[in-house]
């Protein structure tokens, strides 16, 4: 018998019920999935004590080590542009290690555009210019199988680095559960295809 087929979403924001819940609801039935979110972690450092360690170093431990993982999704760096105002070559780099340590693998790994956030207390304009640059890179790169583009879903047409209201938690950083349940319905399922199907 093969193993349950699991997911490990590793998303910047997304402790609790968020959009790994809408999409596990999904799925086909007996497909878990994991949500190894910790609120205001980053990829490169730790910040306060109640962010854990950076997700560069807890990923095999919390992701790779996971019996039956299968696919990883990946939406990490907000919290390091906007609180410790990372370099966007550091965390491309980060991204790129985690890219290769699922590789190494087996695994399946598709990276998540980080979503608009101006209006929160971090926002600056070369934060945003970062995440933009980080964006741009998870569309382009290659470097992941597939990319899930949530800050499409989430921003605002008449103003693209901000949450459209509708979604926005008030925070104008965290989407709101609206915001959530379009992010989770926004993913397309085909990419948790079984291997040879």
């Amino acid at each position: 018998m093969s193993a349950r087929p699991r997911l490990a979403a590793a998303p910047s924001l997304g402790p609790g019920s968020r959009w790994p819940d809408h999409l596990a609801r999904r799925l086909p039935p007996g497909f878990a999935v994991m949500n190894v979110a910790i609120a205001g972690n980053r990829v490169l450092n730790e910040g306060n004590f109640n962010a854990g360690i950076n997700a560069l170093a807890r990923f095999d431990r919390d992701v790779l080590a996971q019996p039956g993982v299968t696919h990883v999704i990946v939406m990490e760096g907000i919290n390091d542009i906007g609180a410790a105002n990372a370099a966007v070559d550091e965390l491309i780099a980060a991204h790129r290690q985690m890219v290769e340590r699922a590789h190494a693998r087996g695994l399946k790994i598709y990276g998540a555009t980080l979503t608009p956030y101006e209006g929160a207390a971090y926002f600056s304009a070369e934060g945003e210019a970062k995440r933009k640059a980080l964006n741009q890179w998870i569309r382009t790169s290659g470097v992941y199988d597939a990319v899930i583009d949530f800050e499409a879903v989430v921003r605002d047409p008449a103003a693209p680095t901000k949450i459209k209201a509708e979604f926005d938690s008030g925070d104008h950083l965290h989407p709101n559960d609206a915001g959530y349940k379009a992010m989770g319905e926004s993913i397309d399922l085909s990419l948790f295809k079984p291997a040879g199907s």
